[in-house]
């Protein structure tokens, strides 16, 4: 059952103080309403005694210690997933960027996942072909598996992760060309995601790839929660959806640039 709070303890940075909280989780999403009309989400990220402490996504501005209704929700933090993912861009924390509506399904992911049993899973036999041959000659990328690209500033990582997302395949022997790409950047300036965008449109991609952004601008606690939110759709994707995408590719643009 939702319990819900009126007013705060403590407003410091991305974090707030609750006091007098009963049956609290640690990780558990809140729901808040500043002022009566905004709404923001936050995570509970330490509990002790009747206390809790909330890392707000979107940041604190506007909160007060005394406009600010909080709302438990008693469950972790969910994704909506959906095949309708694929062509459309998400922020950090998988809300639409892209003015084209709310994602409806039925189906809700926690996107903390579950740990896998790796006897269960199927021997790695088909590669990704990048196109990159540092990568399909050194570093060989298997189906299903995540590519991190760590870039310092002033080198080219978003041509190469572009590069790769346009030009991968499941190479010549494979029995099907459908492939699904999961592409996440994490603290990125707005024109290079607005190069994303327009450089997957433009290679006639777009359609079969689901974007994640978090921009350099966005609240940097979002950034640890964009590769959970990814991965949740590119598990989703691999292991419900295996018939219909029967590889996937996860772009992770982490920036290595101080808070990044």
């Amino acid at each position: 059952m939702a319990i819900e709070y009126l007013g705060l303890s403590a407003i410091n940075g991305p974090l707030v103080v609750l006091e007098g909280v009963q049956n609290a989780a640690f990780d558990e999403i809140v729901e808040m309403t500043v002022a009566g009309k905004t709404q923001k989400l936050g995570r509970i990220i330490e509990v002790y005694e009747d206390k809790a402490i909330i890392q707000v996504f979107g940041g604190t501005d506007g909160l007060a210690l005394r406009n600010v209704h909080t709302r438990l929700t008693g469950r972790p933090m969910e994704l909506a997933v959906s095949e309708d993912m694929l062509g459309r861009t998400f922020n950090g924390i998988g809300e639409p960027i892209d003015g084209l509506g709310d994602i409806n399904s039925d189906i809700y992911l926690d996107i903390n996942g579950k740990p896998l049993n790796p006897v269960t899973r199927e021997y790695p036999r088909d590669y990704i072909r990048t196109g990159i041959s540092a990568i399909d000659g050194l570093m060989t990328l298997i189906r299903g598996q995540k590519l991190p690209i760590f870039s310092g500033n002033g080198l080219p990582h978003d041509e190469l992760a572009a590069q790769i997302v346009q030009q991968a395949s499941l190479g010549d022997n494979s029995e099907s060309s459908e492939f699904a790409v999961v592409f996440a950047a994490m603290g990125v300036k707005y024109d290079v995601a607005d190069f994303f965008r327009r450089t997957f449109e433009e290679s006639g991609v777009s359609d079969h790839v689901a974007m994640f952004i978090n921009l350099a601008n966005d609240p940097v606690v979002e950034r640890l929660i964009t590769p959970k939110v990814a991965l949740t759709l590119a598990e989703y994707l691999a292991f419900e959806k295996g018939d219909a995408y029967p590889g996937y590719f996860n772009g992770y643009d982490s920036l290595c640039r101080g808070t990044s």
